[in-house]
């Protein structure tokens, strides 16, 4: 049986580096901190660096879900981000944007307001 979404993991060459710049990002710390893995709970989900592998735009993408998608776009544009693809509505008021972060990947953000966000907290 599947749960649904647990853990997405981004490949990094600079495994100190991103983990600053994802605590930042996400406003914590990681729960687990080891020179194999950087693991950070966000919301009942976890984003997981690995220092192996090649980072980059074809893989999959994880959608972190925001309340506000342009200040959360403009947050992280802030802190190094680039925009991949802009905000767009994608129907039923639901928008989507992705984030390049500073080491290749992306970084899927949306709005959906059909989701109770409180309920996964």
């Amino acid at each position: 049986m599947i749960h649904g979404m647990r853990t997405t993991k981004y490949p990094v060459a600079d495994l100190a580096k991103a983990k600053a710049w994802f605590a930042e990002v996400f406003g914590k710390a990681p729960y687990f901190d080891q020179p194999f893995y950087v693991g950070f709970e966000i919301g009942g989900f976890e984003l997981g660096l690995v220092p192996d592998g090649e980072p980059g735009t074809q893989g999959c993408t994880a959608y972190w879900g925001v309340d506000d998608i342009e200040a959360e776009v403009a947050r992280i544009v802030g802190l190094g981000a680039k925009v991949h693809a802009d905000i767009q509505d994608v129907g039923d008021s639901i928008k989507v944007a992705e984030l390049q972060d500073p080491f290749g990947n992306l970084l899927g953000l949306i709005y959906n307001p059909h989701f109770d966000l409180k309920a996964v907290r």
